[in-house]
């Protein structure tokens, strides 16, 4: 089932995630949960997608990158599921790149995040993660775990000089680029 996707200015998308209790995590209505939002992120073509997004103040968040019509150019990254997930940081290098979010739609903006990290976290069965992650899956990571904390990326901007329209972006920038 599609799921509702908050925007910016809900209160939900701005209050920090509560941690999802394990022994709910094998439940039917959990896993149908997942299930969904998967379906969900497919349906809105996005890369990530974390329960505060989907109306849930739950620390939850799926992550896929796989032909994605929004990030062409992306490596691929496996279907992830990442609940009560923290993230350490491996490398305090920071990279600069164009970032969007469902939340805030047909919105980009550079953002910098950490080149490499480490997250820990429990997967869809309850199993433990361990994921070292560099260079785009990181950034996917921070920025679904960012969600969990209640911020968006436009919270990590050095400033709003590069926040731009979707139809501006694909039609100056993206053209520059190629």
């Amino acid at each position: 089932m599609i799921l509702k996707v908050a925007r910016l200015g809900h209160p939900v998308v701005r209050t920090p995630a509560q941690p999802v209790a394990v022994e709910q995590i094998r439940t039917h209505d959990f896993q149908k949960l997942l299930d969904d939002m998967v379906e969900t992120m497919h349906e809105y073509n996005g890369v990530g997608l974390a329960a505060p997004q989907v109306h849930l103040g739950l620390q939850l968040a799926v992550l896929e990158v796989e032909s994605n019509p929004r990030y062409p150019d992306a490596p691929s990254v496996p279907l992830t599921y990442l609940i009560n997930p923290v993230v350490t940081v491996l490398d305090e290098t920071k990279v600069e790149e164009w970032e969007g979010c469902l939340s805030i739609p047909e919105m980009r903006g550079v953002v910098p995040r950490h080149k490499k990290i480490l997250v820990t976290a429990l997967g869809r069965n309850g199993e433990r993660l361990e994921i070292q992650a560099e260079d785009f899956h990181a950034r996917v990571i921070q920025h679904e775990t960012d969600h969990l904390k209640g911020e968006v990326y436009l919270d990590r901007m050095d400033g709003m000089r590069t926040l731009s329209h979707l139809a501006e972006w694909q039609r100056f920038v993206m053209n520059q680029r190629r």
